[in-house]
């Protein structure tokens, strides 16, 4: 399965579920994850999509460890099969 799928999959999941998911652009900055999923009640994601055993590379890594020391959830998603468990741990997750 392509990387496009796998993001239209989550982007659609994710309205399904009353939120929205930007593709995540920062001019300057390379390495940010492709998307950011924000969800009712201030909840923050970001998401790198890779195709199906693809691994993220080390600036994007760099990226996901700086984000996290900041608080934001970082996933890697490379298969459908976690778009709900994504999107339940995004909810499940207190606003700040």
């Amino acid at each position: 399965m392509r990387e496009k799928i796998i993001e239209e999959k989550l982007t659609k999941a994710v309205k399904q579920n009353s939120g929205v998911c930007w593709k995540f652009t920062s001019p300057g900055t390379a390495g940010v994850p492709d998307r950011i999923v924000l969800m009712p009640g201030g909840r923050i994601a970001f998401v790198e999509v890779k195709a199906p055993g693809e691994k993220p590379r080390p600036l994007q890594l760099s990226r996901h460890k700086l984000l996290r020391r900041l608080g934001f959830l970082v996933y890697v998603l490379d298969a459908c099969e976690d778009i709900e468990k994504i999107i339940k741990e995004v909810m499940s997750n207190e606003a700040s």
